[in-house]
């Protein structure tokens, strides 16, 4: 007789628990109150989908700031290579980019959930729109889960609902609430991949996207992460690719304080930047200062860069000092920007915390407190930079769980 399982999450982690167990002759049942499986993961990559990074398995793990070391067995089975044959094997031609991120061909990820999908039904997963509602266990073994329209017997159960960040697609947390009445430990929960909120500079630059900059991180003044690319400047504060990234190395708001520095002409050294800056100001000698940077930035940074520099708005450009064209290089290249906190977590992209790593097996995915019980994906405190990484962690602690949970650990 099949074993009975149940995945209770039809994300990118749930589904492919489903599945891994599918093909080990479990007989599966897919819990997932959503209309469609893969909600989330169909908004990944804005809607590209960046389904893992073309990373040998040192790299992946580096990429992991919150305990890489518990999934060097989960990537060891299955790493960023397997996923990517995995998913050609599906059906769905990859490409790899800049940064050595994995996408779709198409650029569409409704291609990989559907894949997945064709997948599930082809292995006779049961798929249930359902909501688990609490685990059945009895004698320290899971036994069923409770669903709001029925009960569900189990040999085992995967716990795969995600964390807490875009509640919209189903991440609500009911999997850290089910986990801890089972008596986990639930670490603090909190945005991960976040935009991030300051003292007021994005109010006045609201809108305004700049590419090609250079961005620094600094807590308590020591120099904490570098990138470059492009960023937005929003009503609350900052956004974009590069604030996102930046947000996973800033983790300890409340005990630190963050700064960014934004360097906004990094093709350009400061012998370089000052050389132009001597151009236009000859250019514009009889000119306001003011009235000489349109050549330079963008026409809605000016005022702010103005102000930083602490030169007079009104001074003639010909009057400008040395000093005082230093001083302006150095906003150019260090234009500081003071964060005030991270979005709240229902704006990140990913969360930060969850079942606590040391009461699972990082092998199997299984609890070390319940039989039978089994974790994948952002349910479990770990989490990654941008490029790919975190669905790289569903994909493998997927995998891991749902062979497991078959009996083939």
């Amino acid at each position: 007789m099949s074993k009975e399982i149940v995945v209770i999450g039809g994300g990118a982690a749930g589904m492919m628990a489903a599945l891994s167990a599918a093909e080990r002759g479990a007989f599966v049942t897919l819990l997932e109150p959503n209309e469609r499986l893969g909600k989330k993961l169909n908004i990944t990559g804005k809607g590209r989908c960046n389904l893992t990074n073309n990373a040998g398995p040192e790299e992946l793990l580096a990429n992991i700031p919150c305990n890489g070391k518990f999934l060097y067995s989960a990537f060891s089975r299955f790493n960023a290579q397997d996923a990517m044959a995995f998913f050609e094997d599906l059906g769905v031609p990859l490409k790899t980019e800049r940064g050595n991120r994995v996408f779709p061909v198409s650029d569409r990820a409704f291609d990989v959930s559907a894949a997945l999908e064709r997948r599930l039904k082809k292995l006779r997963v049961r798929v249930v729109r359902d909501r688990a509602r609490s685990l059945e266990i009895e004698d320290g073994a899971v036994r069923g889960v409770a669903g709001e329209q029925e009960r569900y017997p189990a040999g085992a159960i995967v716990l795969a609902t995600g964390g807490v960040s875009y509640p919209a697609t189903g991440s609500t947390g009911e999997g850290h609430r089910m986990a801890a009445e089972a008596g986990h430990t639930v670490t603090p929960l909190r945005g991960s991949l976040v935009p991030l909120r300051d003292f007021g500079v994005g109010r006045s630059l609201q809108g305004l996207s700049l590419r090609n900059v250079g961005l620094t991180v600094f807590e308590n003044s020591k120099k904490i992460y570098t990138d470059f690319g492009e960023l937005v400047f929003t009503h609350f504060g900052l956004s974009g690719p590069l604030i996102l990234s930046a947000s996973a190395h800033m983790r300890r708001f409340g005990e630190r304080a963050y700064h960014l520095e934004i360097d906004l002409k990094p093709a350009l050294d400061e012998a370089a930047l000052d050389r132009r800056l001597l151009s236009d100001f000859e250019k514009y000698s009889n000119q306001d200062f003011c009235n000489a940077l349109d050549d330079l930035l963008p026409k809605k940074l000016i005022p702010e860069i103005v102000r930083a520099s602490e030169i007079d708005p009104r001074e003639k450009v010909r009057s400008i000092t040395r000093e005082q064209r230093r001083g302006l290089l150095r906003v150019l290249k260090h234009f500081p920007v003071v964060i005030e906190g991270p979005c709240p977590v229902t704006e990140a992209i990913v969360t930060s915390g969850g079942v606590k790593v040391r009461e699972i097996d990082p092998a199997t995915m299984a609890s070390k407190l319940i039989r039978g019980l089994y974790f994948a994906g952002e349910i479990i405190d770990v989490d990654a930079y941008t490029g790919g990484f975190n669905l790289q962690i569903a994909w493998s602690t997927g995998r891991a769980a749902g062979i497991s949970a078959a009996g083939e650990g």
